[in-house]
């Protein structure tokens, strides 16, 4: 597998694309390490309350191309659709996310404790709304670095909003009150080169104070 190791070109070459190989197949391991790499994007207290759903077989393309509609072409011909969920109550890793940094030493007992004991009842008192603004902001950082470790890694994607959000948690077998759709993201080989587009000018959307 060709990688690519100059940013810019990461950055510059990534495309929405439509239409994928549908013969080509990413392996779980190598999958796994893209996981990996785009989980290491920032999160609120590091909660990381990205939940994913890597939707590869037939079978599964098959539970959810109604829930695709006009953006099926994207599930029927990628290695595979992300489903990118938030969890809502993701304060449940809290002790086990913290307990691992005392063990790697990035922080110290005494540090963890008094972080749990802001965090926690902070996080539990939020609203259902406070909570989805959290994890959507967290799941779309996660998001985009997916998809620039994708590029890395030869892989093309395709951002889709466009499914049917209601019901995604059901049909994958969630539950829909704790896991909220944030994104779906297509990875696979391009079949079709992408369009290009353009870019507002950078004084149109920078102001300097």
């Amino acid at each position: 597998m060709s990688r690519i190791n100059d940013f810019n070109e990461i950055l510059n070459e990534r495309k929405s694309v439509k239409v994928f190989d549908s013969d080509y197949k990413i392996p779980h391991e190598e999958m796994d390490e893209i996981i990996i790499k785009a989980t290491k994007a920032p999160s609120s207290v590091n909660m990381q309350p990205w939940r994913i759903v890597v939707v590869d077989s037939d079978e599964g393309k098959a539970k959810l191309k109604d829930a695709f509609g006009f953006n099926s072409r994207q599930l029927t011909t990628s290695s595979a659709m992300i489903i990118i969920f938030g969890d809502l109550q993701n304060y449940e890793k809290a002790e086990q996310i913290y307990s691992d940094a005392v063990d790697q030493q990035h922080m110290t007992e005494e540090i963890k404790t008094q972080m749990l004991e802001w965090i926690l009842p902070y996080y539990k008192g939020l609203s259902k709304e406070g909570m989805k603004d959290i994890v959507n902001i967290d799941s779309s950082l996660m998001a985009m670095q997916f998809m620039l470790t994708a590029k890395a890694y030869g892989y093309d994607t395709n951002p889709i909003g466009g499914f049917d959000k209601e019901n995604i948690a059901e049909i994958i077998g969630y539950d829909s009150e704790r896991y909220i759709p944030v994104l779906a993201i297509a990875i696979g080989k391009k079949a079709q080169e992408a369009h290009s587009s353009v870019r507002l000018p950078v004084h149109e959307i920078r102001e300097y104070l």
